[in-house]
């Protein structure tokens, strides 16, 4: 069974101790609730493909800082002050082992955010890339209400945080790596 904890009694140093020993968490956002664990933790990322019945699709992943992926990616610098928000921005990593090949299952771009919420800054102190996928089985409609998270995903996942529902779509995602930026699916 899951640790469950209210965003109000956050214990950040076990969260933060947890994401780096590649715990998986089900966690609030500006959008939806995610499922995510430490991007650089190949075991456990392939544990959350396991949960989320998600063979071979790329994961994205929340980035610990604006910075972080300016270093890191061929970002473009005025789409990534419009983070933290409501993007998922589609770019290709400068350099290869960024992130597990887990996450990227062999593909050379990577979604990458930073959402507006205040667990995202837990998360971010961790200083580790971060997966970030809906709550859902590959396929099916997201979860905005941890009460109707299969129980299949609930009892294989460490821990649980928030209890609210989130009223919200998905990110936008928007293709950065050609010359021209396209929105593949709209936030609706």
């Amino acid at each position: 069974m899951p640790k469950i904890m209210q965003m109000g009694s956050l214990k950040e140093r076990e969260i933060i101790r947890e994401i780096k020993n590649g715990a998986i968490f089900i966690y609030p956002c500006d959008t939806i609730y995610g499922l995510g664990c430490n991007a650089l933790n190949g075991a456990s990322v392939k544990r959350l493909r396991e949960i989320k019945q998600r063979s071979e699709k790329p994961f994205s992943v929340i980035a610990q800082s604006k910075e972080w992926i300016l270093r890191n990616f061929e970002a473009r610098k005025n789409y990534v002050n419009r983070l933290p928000g409501p993007y998922t921005f589609i770019m290709r990593p400068k350099k290869q082992g960024l992130l597990s090949v887990e996450v990227t299952k062999g593909n050379d771009t990577v979604g990458v955010r930073i959402p507006d919420h205040p667990f995202i800054k837990v998360i971010q102190k961790a200083k580790v890339p971060f997966v970030t996928t809906s709550v859902n089985f590959a396929g099916q409609r997201p979860a905005t209400d941890i009460s109707k998270i299969p129980s299949e995903i609930i009892n294989n996942v460490d821990y649980i945080i928030g209890d609210i529902v989130l009223d919200n779509a998905p990110s936008t995602l928007i293709d950065l790596t050609s010359e021209i930026p396209k929105i593949i699916k709209r936030n609706a």
